[in-house]
């Protein structure tokens, strides 16, 4: 009999679930488990008997191997590693950070400032010239600048590869600029304003608007945010016109492309009329202005109005005048200019061929400028009546004095001669100037000094004192102050020409004012062409007033008066054409030896007249020159004398001038030997 195995000690655990008998009794022997007994309570917390020792041993189990313990390093190293990199990319960022907000805030600021900002001048508007009574002569009206912001012509801005090139192509017929022109502007790098066209009329900016507006639309259905003109814009500007055509436009002269006086008082008075620009910087989009960002504004100075001393309708009788005689002599050139005898002012001057200042493109270069001022010439026997004054006033000879003039003078290594071969002449000093005879000038000249050095050095100082070889006054640009060499450098020749009007030059302004100085009692006034200016408050501000110089007394000057009437007033006189009805003309004829510009020698003549009106109280000089007359005559009594008469006659009218009831003194012309 087998010893029954130890009750095994239960480990408590989970229930296990009782297995369900299967039906038809026990089989295979087993035997039905029975259920067990619920233990109480008081036997649970019996103590069990030891185990005997001859009862068997429970097989040990086998004990499970221990788990090999991992050790994790030490965290705090690796911490410090990645806290030191974490520090140093943040003082990378920090100190970049001041860099960009500290350090280089301003550089960065100022590229900012230069895409997101546009800055550009704003042209004042220039100031407008009127004559003496206010007439308009040249004025601003409203135009526009075409500009443009090369940067919205790229590929980028535009998905166009040739934006520039097709923008250039359009513009072109439009603005009246080359393409190729406009193309290098287009495509100008580092900048976001570039000019295309100056002063363009509006009409021509809205041809350009009209032009944006079809080619966004075309743009926007290609699925394109702008078009190759979207970067067109334009600025309110000004453009010079003159309302009379080519009216006094060797006067006014013009304004060139860069908005400045290219000629005449334009150039004169430039820094007066162009004011003072202003400035405006505001925040653009796309090349818009941002209305919401704010804009900054230095307002422009308009310039200020000039007044002219110039009277228009005086001006338009000379110029009509001098162009018609110009246009029937066949002629280069020729000019008129007014005085006014007390004042000095210049009330006309007008040149011919002329030029329109509003179409400079059609303008003959040579017609530029203002010829009456920048033309050298001999003047010929108009400036006898400086060596007239000067034998009068050094009381060398008198209007009576006798003077024998032959036919041929030998002074020096020449033989001078008259304009017309003559018998011996019998002449009184005013029979001298009268008949315009050289070798008369020539014997009374001779008389200024004990030897001809002495007369040359005397009659050097009175052409001197009369302006010769020195500027007008008026400060034009480009004038001639003509050509007057000191009397120690007279040549041979020289010394005898100078005194009947060759060997010296001067321009037309002298000239006409070497007649004023005589009408005005032997008193030179400096020529002036500005009244005054009226700045942009309105208040006129008056010309400074011109410089005066006695040249010859107030006897002398009378008395060259006089003889001056006979010239036009005598039957032997030879400016007989240029006599105005009811008025006493002072006048003097002028045929010089010219010398032709291109080869440097004598080649036809200069003609011409002078003089002034009414002779016993003057108002106005009217002198006139036509350079190589080469149809008709070219002696200046003929065709210069007309031009004279007409413009004195309107002159007289316009100014309201009366006749003055006195009859000429009729001075002697010829004596009897």
């Amino acid at each position: 009999m087998t010893d029954r195995e130890p009750p095994r000690r239960r480990v408590p655990g989970p229930a296990r679930p009782a297995r369900t008998p299967q039906r038809g009794g026990q089989q295979g022997g087993q035997r039905r488990p029975q259920p067990k007994q619920r233990q109480s309570p008081s036997a649970a917390r019996r103590p069990r008997p030891a185990p005997s020792k001859q009862q068997a041993k429970p097989r040990p189990r086998p004990k499970p191997k221990a788990a090999t313990r991992l050790r994790l390093g030490s965290p705090k190293p690796r911490l410090r590693m990645v806290s030191l990199g974490l520090t140093m990319v943040l003082l990378v960022f920090v100190g970049r950070l001041f860099q960009v907000q500290g350090v280089d805030a301003s550089a960065y600021a100022a590229k900012a400032a230069l895409n997101r900002y546009v800055s550009h001048s704003i042209a004042a508007e220039r100031g407008g010239i009127t004559d003496r009574g206010g007439v308009e002569l040249a004025a601003s009206v409203d135009a526009y600048d075409i500009t443009a912001d090369p940067t919205l012509f790229t590929k980028k801005a535009t998905k166009v590869d040739d934006a520039p090139e097709q923008a250039a192509a359009l513009l072109s017929p439009i603005l009246e600029v080359d393409a190729a022109e406009l193309t290098k502007k287009l495509k100008t790098k580092n900048t976001r304003w570039v000019r295309l066209a100056a002063r363009q009329t509006p009409q021509v900016w809205k041809q350009i608007k009209d032009l944006q507006s079809t080619l966004n639309e075309k743009a926007n259905k290609a699925g394109r945010a702008a078009s190759v003109l979207s970067g067109v814009l334009s600025e309110p500007s000004s453009k010079r016109v003159y309302p009379n055509g080519d009216l006094a436009a060797g006067v006014l002269g013009w304004v060139n492309a860069d908005g400045k006086g290219g000629g005449g008082v334009e150039q004169q008075l430039n820094k007066e009329l162009a004011g003072k620009a202003g400035k405006i910087r505001y925040a653009q989009s796309g090349g818009r202005q941002v209305p919401t960002a704010g804009t900054t504004e230095q307002p422009a100075v308009p310039g200020s109005d000039v007044e002219l001393t110039i009277d228009r309708d005086i001006q338009w009788a000379a110029q009509n005048a001098i162009d018609e005689q110009v246009k029937k002599s066949k002629a280069d050139r020729g000019y008129v200019i007014v005085q006014d005898t007390k004042t000095g002012e210049v009330l006309a001057m007008a040149n011919a061929p002329g030029f329109d200042p509003n179409d400079l493109a059609d303008a003959k270069a040579e017609a530029l400028g203002n010829a009456a001022l920048q033309d050298a010439y001999e003047p010929g026997s108009t400036a006898k009546i400086m060596s007239m004054a000067a034998v009068l006033e050094e009381k060398a000879a008198t209007p009576g004095t006798h003077v024998t003039v032959p036919n041929r003078l030998h002074r020096g290594d020449r033989l001078f001669q008259d304009d017309v071969d003559h018998p011996t002449w019998h002449l009184t000093l005013n029979g001298v100037l009268a008949k315009s005879s050289n070798i008369g000038t020539i014997l009374a000249t001779g008389q200024l000094g004990k030897t001809q050095q002495a007369a040359n050095q005397s009659l050097y100082s009175y052409l001197h004192k009369f302006g010769i070889g020195q500027e007008s006054g008026l400060g034009f640009p480009g004038e001639t102050s003509g050509i007057l060499a000191p009397a120690a450098k007279w040549s041979t020749s020289q010394q005898y020409t100078i005194p009947f009007g060759q060997g010296f030059s001067i321009n037309a302004m002298q000239a006409a004012s070497v007649y004023s100085t005589i009408a005005n009692g032997g008193v030179r006034v400096e020529p002036t062409l500005v009244r005054g200016t009226k700045g942009p408050d309105g208040r006129f501000t008056p010309a400074p007033k011109p410089k005066e110089t006695r040249v010859v007394s107030e006897k002398t000057a009378k008395t060259v008066a006089q003889m001056l009437e006979s010239v036009v007033d005598d039957e032997e006189g030879t400016g007989t054409k240029a006599r105005i009805p009811g008025y006493r003309v002072a006048g003097k004829t002028g045929t010089a030896n010219r010398v032709d510009p291109a080869t440097g020698r004598y080649k036809g003549y200069t003609s011409s007249f002078a003089g002034f009106a009414p002779a016993d109280k003057p108002r106005v000089t009217v002198y006139c020159a036509i350079q190589n007359a080469t149809k008709g005559s070219y002696f200046g009594g003929q065709i210069c004398g007309p031009i004279y008469k007409k413009v004195m006659e309107f002159s007289l009218k316009t100014l309201q001038t009366p006749p003055t009831g006195h009859k000429p003194a009729r001075l002697p012309v010829t004596f009897e030997p």
